[in-house]
């Protein structure tokens, strides 16, 4: 292929963020009144919907699930993992942030939020669940949008795709033994046998699959223009699936919004001071390690962000589509592009600032203009 063609589709993974992408938390304030409103005039529909189970797993949403994740995944390259020694220092950081403090610190805002400061004003009979999802969500790094966060901060590309090949591998082996450590930690009973599955399911079977898939149609003449094609042909899929589960969702919790929206704000409280938190700490520790700034902003945007569609699709199987970790893994998608974007613009701002430590190295000698993410090379 040439290499104008390779050039164009490999810039696919960078694009800035598209009308949905830009107004998703309004889309999913539509999907909010569109599920309420639905699941109020056809109870007998979503309940039909929700018994379709198999060992805990509802299959209507584990089809939905597999629609958003493939076409996410096919855009990682797991070659890529070879690279992560190229910039050690901010893939430390990143792993530090992601697999030992976020799960943990969202844990323990849980906790003192959910389970102490806001237990009065929260049903008793939900709170473990709340604190529950809580933890499904921050348990995950994002696979998806950080190549939309990265582009906006203007990231080394390479780096954002070893690391999230890199966290991709991790969370196969590290997604359930945490979940289960920080549940066990809350007095919740952890049914062992679904959580595996929920893994082996959203994590393992879809990562499988993608590659693969990938790989095939990068064998082929026009590989790159091909896999092109595709995502771009699989995106309104994709996002389609996005709000069909979230339609779904709001359903089945639309009488608990309506009788009690305070719920919704209180959720809120952790995941926002989370996000900031955590892409905080690893920014300021790239800076430490005279990370360059292009590694330091996807670094702090990735130790932030969480794969939310991983974390509603484990608590439904967990819990059910009626309990507390459902909706809040929802509240999650609600806030997750609006203080993303917040943290992409302090990032962006405060690059002289950053780069005024000594050592570190200038935007424009760490990331060349030239390079792209799809390959990885």
């Amino acid at each position: 292929m040439s290499s104008e063609s390779k050039n164009r589709a490999q810039r696919s993974g960078g694009n800035p963020m598209g009308l949905f992408e830009r107004y998703l938390t309004v889309w999913v304030f539509l999907c909010i009144i569109a599920g309420i409103a639905l699941g109020h005039l056809f109870p007998a529909v979503f309940h039909a919907v929700g018994r379709l189970e198999l060992e805990r797993i509802n299959l209507p949403v584990a089809v939905l699930v597999w629609l958003m994740i493939v076409p996410m995944l096919l855009k990682v390259d797991l070659r890529a993992l070879k690279g992560v020694t190229k910039h050690w220092r901010g893939v430390t950081v990143t792993l530090f942030v992601n697999w030992a403090v976020k799960p943990f610190s969202m844990a323990l805002l849980g906790w003192l939020f959910i389970g102490y400061l806001f237990r009065p004003w929260l049903p008793a009979a939900q709170i473990d669940s709340y604190i529950a999802g809580l933890i499904l969500l921050a348990a995950a790094p994002c696979t998806a949008m950080v190549f939309v966060w990265s582009h906006l901060s203007r990231g080394e590309p390479h780096f954002t795709l070893s690391q999230v090949a890199l966290n991709d591998a991790i969370m196969v082996f590290a997604f359930a033994p945490v979940v289960g450590l920080l549940l066990g930690l809350s007095a919740i009973t952890v049914p062992w046998g679904t959580l595996l599955l929920s893994v082996g399911l959203y994590v393992i079977a879809p990562l499988l699959a993608a590659s693969l898939w990938r790989a095939w149609m990068l064998r082929s003449e026009h590989g790159y223009l091909r896999l092109e094609r595709m995502l771009k042909a699989l995106h309104p899929l994709s996002l389609g699936a996005l709000l069909a589960t979230l339609v779904l969702l709001f359903g089945f919790q639309g009488e608990q919004i309506i009788g009690q929206p305070l719920i919704i704000a209180l959720l809120a409280v952790p995941i926002l001071i989370q996000v900031l938190f955590n892409s905080g700490l690893a920014y300021l520790l790239n800076r430490a390690v005279r990370s360059p700034h292009c590694v330091a902003g996807p670094s702090a945007l990735i130790g932030a962000s969480n794969f939310f569609e991983l974390a509603v699709a484990t608590a439904i199987a967990l819990f059910g589509f009626e309990s507390g970790a459902t909706l809040a893994t929802v509240v999650g998608v609600l806030i997750e592009v609006p203080v993303m974007l917040f943290a992409v613009e302090v990032v962006n701002r405060s690059r002289a600032w950053y780069e005024r430590r000594e050592g570190v190295v200038p935007y424009e000698t760490c990331c060349p203009e030239t390079i792209h993410i799809h390959t990885g090379r």
